[in-house]
């Protein structure tokens, strides 16, 4: 149904895909793999005819026997949403945050006339439901939902006309283990049940190869490798196909990290409530742990939970209405000096959502020195961060939207790095970087960790990188803690049936 032939592409002269061929008929899923960078989202962005100003392509792109790279806009709008659907990496930044969560799914029914104002109310409800948001009410805002929840909204905007191909940009980069593998399901069901294509662009390699008939490597915006999925899992022909994998099953070392018996974060009965039109809502329930000098602590849990809720109180962004926080003996709240915020730093969920459009990368990256003034070598300070994450002193003349989503994630990662706090909570914070990347910045972290004495808080829908990276695991469910241990003790002999049910719905990449 649709095909690729020799498709290339530069924008402003700078060659971005390069003859890259590639066929998916109906009922088919096509598992599109690489590195940040690589040309995966824009391959599927040529598709969609979204591709931004001074772009120049080469080849085709048919869907049946129309090429859509001649096609008009008029036409590409015709097609967009009713024959072919999208799911897009970011899920904040697809929405609009001034419209109903169910509004949103509704217009693209209205826009193409397939239903009449009452009808896609009906039709947006029930894509919601289907998508797991049945207990969410469809007069919800963006705002007002987890990321995974968010996610899950975009997908039901997707699939509200029943395209004949979607094509998913990391659509479970957001959810949680279980979310993750009902929406997979999802996936596969409308494929099989309705003859869907479907193109899967994803950095999780376990999720590819439980799911794709086939599996296409980019590299540099070429196809390096491409054929069936059990042929690709078992001779791994190029190099950089081997290097992704080996990459996918990366544990960084951390033998040279000590943990000291003082406790750094103590949280004691924390209490967090949100009001609502019935009452308070009780997000944070009792929940007390603590966190030595030098340790990592993996936090998981499903969507909604009350994970970022807690992460919130933390970080002093927010107040609470029981228990108390305290870093290092001193009392964490939003009124707390400037100092002891310099040893807290975070790198959140949404790397876009979390920076302000305008603003350079050195700005950025810089940002936390608003507080605790400006230093000296700020200059030699940024340059060293960025580098630190993999990215270029240059690259401090951009701004955010000159970046891939994994490069916005390094940037993240650069901006809580610049203070040397002591205390990094991580949200997510490999959950957008390919393989190969993850790996280079989990040991950065294991390294930074052994020489500075750094405590990290690890938030987590990842199992695998929470099980390769942390010392002891807490797992979260409807504000409580369930279960806490030693890491390989929590994940070998789990105790609590929900915590059963997270490690069996993770998906597993076979050696």
């Amino acid at each position: 149904m649709i095909e690729l032939r020799n498709l290339s592409l530069a924008i402003h002269g700078k060659p971005i895909l390069r003859d890259v061929s590639l066929s998916l008929p109906e009922g088919r899923i096509l598992g599109l793999v690489g590195e940040s960078g690589s040309g995966k989202s824009m391959t599927a962005l040529s598709i969609m005819g979204l591709l931004p100003h001074g772009s120049r392509t080469t080849g085709a792109a048919c869907l049946d026997a129309e090429d859509l790279t001649q096609a008009s806009e008029r036409r590409l709008c015709a097609l967009r949403g009713n024959e072919i659907g999208m799911i897009f990496q970011e899920p904040m930044t697809a929405l609009n945050p001034m419209q109903t969560i169910g509004a949103q799914v509704a217009e693209t029914l209205r826009i193409h006339g397939a239903a009449s104002r009452g009808q896609a109310a009906a039709i947006a409800r029930d894509k919601l439901d289907r998508v797991g948001l049945a207990s969410i009410p469809a007069t919800r805002y963006p705002h007002e939902l987890s990321g995974g929840q968010r996610q899950r909204v975009c997908i039901a905007m997707a699939i509200a006309l029943r395209p004949r191909l979607l094509i998913a940009d990391e659509p479970t980069t957001a959810l949680d283990v279980t979310t993750q593998a009902q929406i997979l399901e999802l996936l596969r069901g409308l494929v099989r049940e309705e003859g869907m294509a479907l193109l899967l662009i994803t950095h999780d390699l376990a999720v590819v190869a439980d799911m794709a008939d086939e599996i296409a490597v980019m590299q540099a915006g070429r196809v390096v490798e491409h054929g069936p999925t059990a042929t690709i899992l078992r001779t791994r022909s190029h190099p950089y196909t081997r290097a992704l994998f080996e990459a996918s099953g990366h544990q960084p070392d951390r033998a040279a990290t000590r943990i000291a018996q003082r406790p750094l974060l103590s949280v004691q009965g924390a209490i967090r409530d949100y009001p609502t039109r019935k009452g308070p809502f009780r997000a944070v329930n009792r929940v007390s742990f603590t966190l030595r000098q030098g340790e990592s602590l993996g936090l998981v849990g499903e969507s909604g939970c009350g994970k970022s809720t807690l992460t919130r109180a933390i970080l002093g962004l927010d107040p609470l209405q029981g228990g108390s926080i305290a870093l290092d003996g001193q009392p964490v709240s939003p009124a707390m000096g400037f100092d002891l915020r310099r040893r807290l730093q975070v790198v959140f969920q949404d790397p876009y959502g979390s920076f302000n459009p305008r603003h350079r990368v050195s700005r950025l990256v810089a940002e936390p020195f608003h507080l605790t003034g400006t230093p000296p070598d700020l200059r030699a300070r940024i340059s060293e961060a960025l580098r630190a994450v993999g990215l270029h002193p240059d690259d401090a003349h951009k701004y955010p939207h000159e970046f891939s989503g994994g490069q916005r994630q390094r940037i993240a990662i650069a901006r809580a790095l610049i203070t040397h706090p002591e205390l990094i909570v991580l949200d997510e914070a490999v959950s957008a970087l390919d393989v190969q990347v993850r790996a280079r910045i989990l040991d950065l972290l294991a390294g930074l960790q052994a020489e500075r004495g750094l405590s990290y808080l690890f938030i987590s829908h990842d199992l695998s990188v929470v099980r390769n990276v942390t010392d002891r695991v807490l797992v979260m469910k409807a504000g409580e803690i369930v279960e806490e241990g030693p890491t390989g003790q929590v994940f070998t002999a789990p105790e609590h049936p929900y915590t059963r049910t997270l490690i069996a719905a993770a998906p597993v990449l076979a050696a």
